[in-house]
């Protein structure tokens, strides 16, 4: 069978930093921060009291009230972004054959949120209190669901839930789906919204997460050797996929073609990585493979980068076990920094950066990267504080999750 080639077309975001992709790649690039206090909801007797949290989201820019009240917060987030992600790819649906268009979007969590509020109407006020859009606010395939709804899409609609490779996962099942021809568009990515009570007491609990509450914007700081943990984070990234010649017959602006994907499992511990990061390793080779690329081909690694000690160690390892001495040319940044850890959104929001950085021919930086650490490895380039302009041909964007989880995906220039 012919491999059909995967453009992508269009690309949308809800971010702590901006709803607008442009403006969120900017806003990388000058190294802000979108980590703040949670206002949400009374955090002061958390150990941590700050997120990546979204804080001026206008749900009734993209959907009405009665539609929106059926959704909890990380499906209308992946609407939001869905919405942005079609208008920005010029694509005309009333023109497409719906059952060719399918809509494959991942979470780590799903509908959080709605579960803490309907345990508390349980124990307060009675079963029969219990609303009966719990459950299609709660399932973790209700951003898929709901985006299918919004655009009449009737091809393959799914969700993947593999922790913080979710989206990862998502955007290669999509690929597929499309290079394979079962479908012509995918809309696809991730989102999260778990800046919630009980998300933010899990990880704590869980001892996760960074303690930086005197300067929550310095809290995630991949790479660096005063790292502490990661920082919680909110919101939705997703792109639209084309088959190649689709595109070029609809005469659509192409921002990149997807090349590969490559996904393993560490086989390991349910929240720690393998040390030697074989199993990451692994995936980013099988991604190339995939790609019929050469690790001399790659121009930029946006990494998982999440500011924990052990993930940080054992990325930066993998990425020496895959590139040789090449490692130390590439330049490798987490944009975890900026944003914070999505979990299963995060793959998604990074796999846009990576295309915009070869689009602008910038690579944002790691900030707060102030003391690399050595353990990471002093000699590799982790874009330190400042932006880098510089040709970027092809990228890769890594993505690891707790269950040992691995997922890797090449971009390239058209």
């Amino acid at each position: 069978m012919n491999r059909r080639r995967v453009v992508i077309t269009g690309l949308g975001c809800v971010t702590a930093l901006s709803e607008s992709v442009d403006e969120l790649f900017t806003a990388l690039c000058e190294g802000r921060s979108g980590v703040s206090a949670i206002e949400s909801f009374d955090a002061s007797a958390f150990t941590v009291h700050f997120a990546g949290e979204i804080k001026h989201f206008d749900v009734g820019q993209y959907l009405d009230k009665r539609d929106a009240k059926r959704m909890d917060r990380f499906a209308q987030y992946a609407v939001a972004a869905s919405i942005r992600a079609v208008e920005d790819s010029g694509l005309d649906f009333s023109k497409e054959d719906p059952y060719r268009m399918g809509v494959i979007v991942g979470t780590g969590i799903g509908g959080i949120k709605e579960i803490e509020e309907q345990h508390v109407r349980l124990i307060e006020k009675g079963p029969s209190k219990v609303s009966p859009f719990c459950v299609p606010r709660l399932m973790a395939n209700a951003a898929s669901g709901n985006i299918a709804i919004q655009f009449g899409a009737r091809g393959p609609c799914f969700s993947v839930t593999s922790a913080c490779a979710s989206g990862n996962h998502t955007i290669g099942e999509a690929f597929w789906n499309i290079a394979s021809g079962r479908s012509d568009v995918a809309i696809t990515g991730g989102s999260e919204a778990a800046v919630t009570p009980i998300g933010l007491g899990s990880f704590c609990a869980a001892r996760s997460l960074s303690l930086r509450n005197d300067n929550p914007p310095m809290a995630s700081r991949p790479f660096d050797r005063d790292r502490d943990g990661f920082v919680l984070a909110e919101g939705a990234g997703i792109l639209i996929l084309e088959d190649y010649e689709h595109a070029k017959q609809r005469g659509a602006k192409i921002y990149a073609e997807l090349l590969g994907y490559g996904a393993t499992d560490d086989g390991h511990h349910i929240t720690a990585p393998l040390p030697d990061g074989a199993g990451a390793a692994m995936a980013m080779k099988l991604a190339l493979a995939d790609a019929k690329i050469n690790p001399e081909d790659v121009h930029y690694i946006n990494a998982h980068g999440t500011s924990t000690e052990l993930n940080d160690i054992a990325e930066s390892t993998a990425i020496r076990t895959v590139f040789g001495e090449q490692a130390y040319k590439i330049p490798v940044s987490s944009t975890k920094g900026c944003l914070g850890h999505m979990l299963g959104a995060t793959a998604a929001v990074e796999l846009i950066a990576a295309i915009k950085a070869i689009n602008e021919s910038v690579v944002p930086p790691t900030i707060n990267l102030d003391n690399q650490d050595e353990r990471c490895d002093l000699k590799m380039d982790y874009v330190p504080l400042n932006a880098r302009e510089t040709k970027v041909d092809i990228a890769i964007s890594n993505s690891f999750g707790f269950g040992g989880h691995n997922a890797c995906l090449v971009v390239g220039k058209v």
